[in-house]
């Protein structure tokens, strides 16, 4: 089941909700493609949803949920990612250059 919270987060001008699974991270991607989310509004275990599409969101199947029980939900399906827990960089050319520059010779 898909869940979010109403848009109260202020960031860059607008306000923003946050869109999570009880499923799967799949379900997740699935849904936020769906409404037309950016895969750049992942973060961790969640979307970052602008105000905007809160309306589609909803229409759409997402359940309405306080803040608070976001995390609960996440933790209870076992799929809550901590902050602590980040996720190793993607690979940057020139960032990897630079880290072998020294075995180049």
């Amino acid at each position: 089941m898909l869940y979010l919270d109403r848009p109260t987060v202020p960031w860059r001008g607008r306000l923003w909700s946050h869109l999570i699974s009880d499923v799967s991270y799949a379900e997740l991607h699935a849904f936020a493609e769906a409404l037309g989310a950016p895969r750049r509004g992942f973060d961790r275990d969640h979307y970052d949803i602008p105000a905007e599409r809160f309306p589609m969101a909803v229409w759409l199947g997402a359940h309405v949920v306080p803040s608070r029980d976001l995390v609960r939900l996440l933790r209870d399906a076992g799929l809550r990612r901590p902050k602590h827990l980040t996720r190793p960089r993607p690979p940057h050319p020139l960032r990897d250059l630079a880290l072998r520059a020294p075995d180049l010779g």
